[in-house]
């Protein structure tokens, strides 16, 4: 029987494809991978704590701009209306659309930086080597072996 029929022959090579869908989707991701680290997306770290620190700033200015100005018409204009907290909220909403939008505008720009995201890439479940047996994953070696 070392002969097997051509049927079982062409599931086997079919199953051993180096164009199989799963090949081509590990190496989608392996580009995907590469093109991130060679592209270092906006400085990394630095870009996030920056851009952390722009949208809060975005939200305060607004608020405290609104504070000293609710506070000053209060004392020139005293009434039962707090024109204080009416602007305190005024500027924190008008803040937090502002930062909202930069950080829509950022989102689309690291969007169009990445490459292509490629749907038709199958997951192992679709994979047709998904019922064939896997290499156990080595365990972590411990300071006292």
């Amino acid at each position: 029987m070392n002969n097997p029929d051509p049927e079982s022959r062409e599931l086997q090579s079919e199953l051993r494809s180096p164009t199989s869908d799963f090949t081509k989707a590990i190496g989608n991701k392996e580009q995907r991978k590469i093109h991130a680290r060679e592209t270092a997306p906006y400085g990394g770290v630095w870009f996030g704590l920056g851009f952390t620190g722009l949208v809060g700033w975005s939200t305060v200015a607004p608020t405290m701009l609104g504070m000293v100005l609710g506070v000053w018409l209060d004392r020139q204009f005293p009434s039962q209306f707090s024109w204080t907290l009416s602007l305190m909220l005024g500027g924190l909403t008008l803040g937090c659309l502002v930062a909202w939008e930069w950080v829509s505008q950022e989102q689309e720009r690291i969007a169009k930086s990445q490459l292509p995201v490629d749907d038709d890439s199958p997951s192992l479940a679709d994979s047709p080597n998904k019922d064939l047996p896997h290499p156990p994953t080595p365990s972590p070696k411990r300071d006292d072996e």
